[in-house]
């Protein structure tokens, strides 16, 4: 059996942003090493590993030489050189998720015909290699406004996506292949995130309720556990590990969901490792997505999914009209409050809407948890000098 802990065993992480310095808590309490790539020298995750490099994830060489110097090779980014990652799996470096998995999520139209392919519910689609084939299908009355549009590659955090509810706003649109969506009147969301080992053990986590920002597309609240039917989080726990064994994934896969007014359950679209719709499970779990992550990476045993108490997250993300050196105003007033835990990710500059870090509520009920959330979510504010 491989030793990993206290070892020269190596875990290389594409991704040194929160997500990685995150995953790197749990390599530290493991004494696993660990070496980055990510481009940014100031990156979150630079303080926490044994080894890091400033690089492109996007360029072959870089990501390529990198993987030659590591034992196992893991994400915290889809945005990854796919081609690189399929030379180093023929020359026997270890990588999850796998090229391909990751090949059939990175590209969104690519995910959106799986979910077909595999009779997974998902909105009605189309795709559209170009900006004037769309143009074209709108000018032909063969779109339905309003719509959603989506980049297939390079979206994040609301980025690459948008409701289009006038045929005006397609000029300003990109030229980028893209999909459009039926928008579904749901009446909210969910998110079931799953771990699965190479050899097949596959644990989910409780269904979370999400909470989004109505201009940014943006989760502010994840609520878990999530205060709907039991009915349809079985169901939807049933849907995610149909998802998850489809992609035959390694690692942890979010899988962000709809739930209709008719209780109807459509796969949105799915995160190949830690999400932010699991970051409650730090405080409220007995394992969290993080350790769960590597678990299940280097084929160890799975832990507990369960929650020990209530918990939410609360998004902290830069305040509109300030750009510069953060400030986290009001921080001492909510460590004041019992059961609100911070986490600041270590970006020196925010911006708006920019992910600057999360705080946790945890308490044995999950409405008293709730409105501690929203004091300390009208108390923060991330600002700038």
């Amino acid at each position: 059996m491989q030793s990993y802990f206290s070892s020269d065993f190596t875990l290389g992480i594409l991704g040194g942003g929160q997500l990685g310095k995150m995953l790197l808590y749990e390599t530290r309490k493991f004494d696993i090493q660990t070496a980055v790539l990510d481009p940014n020298p100031e990156a979150p995750g630079a303080i926490a590993c044994n080894h890091f490099e400033t690089g492109d994830l996007q360029d072959f060489d870089t990501v390529y030489n990198f993987g030659k110097k590591v034992d196992v090779l893991t994400i915290e980014i889809e945005a990854v050189n796919i081609k690189a990652l399929q030379q180093l799996e023929k020359e026997g470096i270890t990588v999850y998720p796998s090229s391909s998995t990751l090949q059939k999520i990175q590209n969104k139209g690519i995910q959106k015909e799986f979910y077909k392919q595999h009779q997974i519910p998902t909105a009605a689609f189309t795709k559209f290699e170009s900006k004037e084939l769309l143009l074209k299908a709108f000018q032909e009355n063969k779109i339905t406004l309003p719509c959603i549009w989506k980049s297939t590659e390079g979206g994040y955090d609301g980025k690459g996506v948008e409701v289009i509810k006038d045929k005006s706003q397609l000029q300003t649109l990109p030229e980028t292949e893209c999909i459009i969506e039926e928008k579904i009147d749901f009446a909210y969301e969910i998110a079931v995130i799953v771990a699965r080992n190479p050899d097949g053990d596959t644990v989910a986590y409780p269904t979370v309720e999400m909470e989004f920002h109505p201009e940014a597309n943006q989760v502010e609240y994840v609520i878990c556990p999530a205060r709907i039917d039991e009915v349809i989080q079985t169901k939807a726990k049933d849907i995610a590990i149909k998802v998850s064994e489809a992609f035959e994934h390694v690692g942890l896969l979010a899988i962000e969901m709809f739930v209709t007014k008719d209780n109807e359950i459509l796969v949105n679209e799915v995160a190949p490792r830690p999400h932010n719709s699991g970051h409650y499970s730090i405080e409220a779990s007995y394992t969290n997505q993080f350790e769960q992550h590597i678990r299940a990476i280097l084929n160890l045993p799975l832990g507990n999914t369960a929650s020990k108490v209530a918990g939410i997250m609360v998004n902290l993300v830069g305040k509109e009209g300030y750009e510069g050196p953060v400030i986290y105003k009001n921080l001492n007033n909510i460590l004041k409050m019992d059961g609100v835990i911070p986490h600041i990710y270590g970006k020196k500059i925010t911006r708006p809407f920019r992910k600057m870090g999360h705080v946790t509520i945890v308490n044995k009920e999950v409405s008293k948890a709730r409105k501690i959330a929203e004091e300390v979510k009208n108390l923060i504010e991330v600002i700038s000098e």
